[in-house]
């Protein structure tokens, strides 16, 4: 897919397109969709901090995030089930940064 092709596919209101992937994985970078009330998550805050040292603020096209596609799978797959059980809240069980071994988040 170029490009231009890229450009073409629209994201839904509410959800925000990133790339996701590491130089060196052989499936080079995927796209994804992710609903906006990730960015304010603690966990994906890291590593929105993580992509603004290696990329800058400025980039062509979406959100580029220096994440293994596994790792961002599971780090997705943490906030979501966070989302659905949010009575971990209230136990003092809140998930942490500290809590997950992410080797490429």
């Amino acid at each position: 897919m170029n490009f231009h092709e890229e450009k073409k596919m629209k994201v839904k209101k509410g959800w925000l397109a990133v790339q996701v992937g590491l130089e060196e994985e052989d499936g080079g970078f995927q796209r994804f969709s992710i609903p906006i009330s990730y960015l304010y998550h603690p966990l994906f805050q890291n590593l929105l901090d993580k992509a603004r040292e290696i990329y800058g603020y400025h980039t062509n096209g979406p959100l580029r995030l220096p994440c293994s596609v596994e790792d961002f799978v599971h780090l997705r797959w943490r906030i979501e089930k966070e989302n659905v059980n949010p009575s971990r809240h209230h136990h003092g069980h809140q998930l942490t940064a500290a809590s997950l071994s992410f080797h490429s988040c």
